[in-house]
């Protein structure tokens, strides 16, 4: 039998979701208590908490992890954990809180109830800190950067019981696959070597070639989208969906994938981020995280292979999954195909760089996309799309 890597730091999966035979009493009972609202980052990591993606957490973290996460990627009892999952709130509210006591964590946006959590700490924190560590940069401008700046001034930690998972199961039933259900899907496919491609945009000839690496070597790929919060311009996960499938069912050989979506909202935080990447796919049962260039990460604030050299960084034992690491990906004139610096030997001048920037300007001004930046069939959705803004 195939065996998976287990759970981080656990023998087995803790997903928060309360059972569905419990959720009514509990509803009734969130709508008797103090509110918290929930900005999207916080929704999306309910979510995340619900479906077992943040095993080994139990809730939104304390004092000692959050500042262990920041300083040394540890939670106090040593456990890897590369970027605080934690919840702020204005003081004012906190102050109104006591400890111990239960408050029903809401959407801000829908007003839904998504859990309840029993307080057991409140604590401020020193937001230049965690941007500098997590972020490695404290510039306001950094969209993770942004947020941590502008949130309470208070952090809430606590245990965190799970009411819904909002509309993610109903709007994307065949995407939306929780860790034990992608662990039982692997085995049931007899795959044990599973390698995770993290994707936000629309896969163009760069990301099919990196899958296409990892197919060589492993059972499977994992082919895992968000669909949390993204930046402003970037495509919706429901034609993102179509365009990957276009490709999967055009250009791969059946059975080698699995196209899924989780809910994460994206910090760009480059490196810290593609650790967090790989412990998330750990759960989810993959033993590779494909890692190419400039993981997770926004403008220049990280160097290209930035989220490579971070996992040599970590001790023995911090995180199972470990990272494909692929070199920059490029379509080059001479090979006639797709290669990267380690297996082209021809001059800069013959190749063609493709990112999914580029990919989103030439379809903004209606530009001709070659078919060596992106497949027909991929680019036909995507101009749709792009023609329904117009």
């Amino acid at each position: 039998m195939p065996q998976l890597v287990p759970p981080h730091n656990s023998e087995q999966l803790k997903p928060l979701l309360l059972p569905q035979t419990e959720r009514a009493e509990e509803r009734a009972r969130a709508e008797t208590l103090k509110k918290v609202p929930l900005d999207s980052r916080a929704v999306s990591d309910v979510f995340m908490l619900a479906m077992g993606a943040y095993t080994p957490l139990d809730g939104f973290m304390g004092h000692d992890d959050w500042r262990g996460a920041c300083l040394d990627m540890k939670m106090a009892d040593g456990v890897f954990w590369p970027i605080p999952i934690t919840l702020p709130v204005d003081k004012d509210l906190a102050d109104g809180i006591r400890l111990e006591e239960e408050v029903a964590l809401v959407d801000a946006e829908t007003g839904e109830a998504l859990a309840i959590m029993e307080v057991r700490e409140k604590y401020g924190i020193d937001k230049q800190l965690e941007a500098e560590h997590v972020y490695r940069t404290t510039d306001p401008k950094h969209p993770g950067v942004e947020k941590v700046l502008a949130q309470g001034d208070v952090n809430l930690a606590g245990r965190v019981m799970v009411l819904s998972e909002g509309q993610y199961p109903e709007k994307y039933p065949d995407l939306y696959i929780r860790p034990a259900q992608s662990r039982a899907m692997f085995l049931e496919k007899g795959w044990s070597n599973v390698a995770a491609f993290q994707t936000r945009n629309p896969m163009h000839r760069s990301h099919e070639h990196l899958v296409k690496i990892a197919i060589e070597v492993m059972d499977g790929v994992f082919i895992h989208q968000v669909l949390g919060k993204l930046k402003a311009g970037d495509i919706p996960a429901d034609v993102r969906t179509r365009a990957i499938q276009a490709m999967i069912d055009n250009y791969f050989r059946p059975g080698t994938i699995v196209q899924a979506g989780y809910p994460i909202e994206m910090r760009y935080a480059g490196p810290r981020e593609a650790l967090l990447h790989a412990l998330i796919r750990q759960n989810f049962g993959c033993s590779h995280l494909i890692v190419g260039r400039d993981h997770a990460g926004v403008g220049s604030y990280y160097g290209p292979f930035d989220a490579h050299h971070i996992f040599d960084e970590l001790w023995p034992g911090a995180l199972q999954t470990k990272p494909l690491k692929i070199d920059i990906t490029f379509y080059c004139r001479k090979c006639y195909g797709m290669a990267t610096a380690k297996t082209c030997p021809h001059d800069p001048e013959h190749h063609i760089s493709i990112s999914g920037t580029q990919q989103r300007e030439m379809l903004s001004s209606n530009a001709d996309i070659p078919p060596e930046f992106s497949r027909p069939e991929v680019v036909a959705i995507l101009k749709e799309y792009y023609a329904s803004l117009r």
